[in-house]
């Protein structure tokens, strides 16, 4: 895929691939000195990458509103939501040398994002509108770490894989939620989970 090609299946803006661009180029730049995403994904940068994180944006509860990637690593997807327009990023990577990749490349493509340097756990509590993860674990795992930044009016969505309906199983065992299934349009083994309405299964011991 193209930069043009992205440009086109996203709708964005020429502004916003002139800001994804100096991205993608600075990403290359890094990934030859920290790995930031698989070497061999390089080539499929702009469908692999790129147009997975940005499927998400029209599904973000509020553009204006806190969102919070977990786990942000190279800035997919939250870096790619900021650079089409969510306006209160977070991303939270404990890495701190792919924080400094992050914030350089926030400053080249001109996005303000609150990186947070440090453990999701470590983090101050706040609330988020929205909560972001590719890639980084399990779902029933990904929803204890959300404690910290969510309520009843979050939306949680995590891009995830072939597992999806494995982990789903899981998760029902100890999370009770609204699920929303949407097919990914970056990876035909993908899907977007859609998740509002969290809360802990309650567990009762029987009596005798």
């Amino acid at each position: 895929m193209t930069p043009d090609a992205f440009a086109a299946a996203a709708g964005v803006s020429r502004e916003t691939l002139d800001r994804l661009r100096r991205y993608a180029d600075i990403l290359v730049k890094w990934n030859r000195r920290i790995n930031l995403v698989g070497q061999g994904t390089l080539p499929h940068l702009w469908h692999r990458h790129m147009l997975d994180s940005a499927q998400l944006y029209p599904l973000i509860a509020d553009p204006d509103a806190p969102l919070v990637d977990l786990g942000s690593g190279a800035g997919f997807p939250g870096l790619v939501l900021a650079a089409i327009g969510a306006t209160d990023v977070h991303l939270i990577e404990s890495d701190r040398r792919k924080c400094a990749f992050l914030g350089e490349a926030a400053r080249a493509i001109g996005v303000p994002v609150t990186i947070h340097a440090e453990r999701i756990q470590d983090v101050r509590p706040f609330i988020a509108r929205t909560v972001v993860s590719r890639a980084l674990a399990p779902l029933a795992d990904l929803l204890d770490l959300t404690d910290n930044f969510s309520n009843e009016h979050t939306v949680f969505l995590f891009l995830k894989g072939r597992t999806v309906e494995q982990e789903l199983t899981r998760a029902r065992k100890r999370w009770s939620m609204q699920v929303d299934k949407i097919q990914s349009r970056a990876d035909p083994q993908g899907t977007i989970l859609r998740l509002e309405a969290i809360s802990r299964v309650l567990h009762t011991t029987a009596k005798s």
